[in-house]
């Protein structure tokens, strides 16, 4: 057993992934472990085993450890499910929390909720979490918070409440295509072109309508042009990201934006969106998540 004791844990539980932060007595991290045993892969039995496998060095001999988590481990197919909560709301905390039996006593698990929207139906998981933990340091933003992944949030934020939200499936049709339809072919190779992003971002904004055959028209520049993979894949990630920037111009238009997410993403945003005149900043949405969930923790020890 290690000499260092959690006081408390913290957990970010994705369909992929899981995160976890030690967090010793003094506020600090200990130990960041991560395993790729997200909720896609794990029967309810076996996320306490999957947790305890990264964290058994740390917790005591007696006594128990809070273990705060966020995201799919509170899905319907997850450990348990906690029911979201609707909008307008503040970012779930540990009040709403629902708290798993667990085979090893020393673990006092609270998994939080996501968050609901009736009209049009929305949910998420997660998400809320890295909004409660921008919300930490920035309590008095108003305006837009847009998180890029597999699922695009954009999330209208106002008194320190989630208003309304809007999700895209920008990441997972990108995925589709660069992975199942005919246009793998043309992205064999990674790469990237930043004017063909941007005047693809700009072509399909303008004309939204002609998306599928435009799409189409990469294939057969690759074949008949020979265009460069690097090329084809970034006017594919442009077209894509055009239809949810003008799908989601109710959103972000005359508004303060903030994207949050890895840079890489959150860079190619920003560049789509500074090229409609929009005004954007960018916060890595690493610790964020860590960040909600010290918000949580401290709520409960309160």
């Amino acid at each position: 057993m290690t000499e260092e004791i959690a006081d408390w844990v913290a957990v970010d539980w994705g369909t992929s992934n899981l995160r976890v932060w030690v967090i010793g007595a003094d506020g600090a991290v200990i130990a960041n472990p991560a395993s790729d045993r997200g909720m896609a892969v794990l029967d309810s039995d076996e996320f306490e085993p999957a947790l305890r496998r990264l964290i058994s060095a740390y917790l005591p001999e007696s006594g128990y450890v809070p273990v705060i988590v966020c995201g799919m481990a509170g899905a319907r197919q997850g450990w348990l499910e906690a029911p979201y909560v609707p909008v307008p709301c503040a970012a779930p905390g540990a009040g709403q929390a629902v708290c798993p039996e667990t085979a090893d006593p020393r673990l006092d698990v609270a998994i939080l909720p996501g968050v609901l929207q009736t009209s049009p139906p929305d949910v998420m998981r997660g998400e809320e979490t890295q909004i409660a933990g921008y919300l930490r340091d920035n309590p008095d933003f108003d305006g837009v918070l847009c998180l890029p992944g597999t699922h695009a949030k954009w999330v209208h934020v106002s008194a320190r409440e989630i208003v309304s939200f809007r999700t895209f499936m920008t990441g997972e049709l990108f995925a589709l295509m660069s992975e199942q339809s005919v246009l793998r072919h043309s992205l064999t190779e990674e790469g990237w072109d930043n004017d063909a992003f941007l005047a693809a971002v700009e072509d399909v904004m303008t004309a939204p309508h002609r998306l599928g055959a435009r799409l189409f028209t990469l294939r057969a520049a690759s074949l008949l042009e020979g265009t460069a993979s690097a090329t084809t894949r970034a006017q594919v990630s442009g077209m894509l990201l055009g239809l949810e920037i003008a799908g989601a111009r109710d959103y972000w238009l005359g508004r303060d934006i903030v994207l949050i997410g890895t840079p890489k993403l959150t860079g190619l945003y920003r560049a789509a969106l500074e090229a409609q005149g929009a005004a954007v900043r960018e916060t890595d949405g690493a610790e964020l998540a860590l960040a909600g969930l010290r918000s949580a923790y401290e709520e409960m020890t309160r």
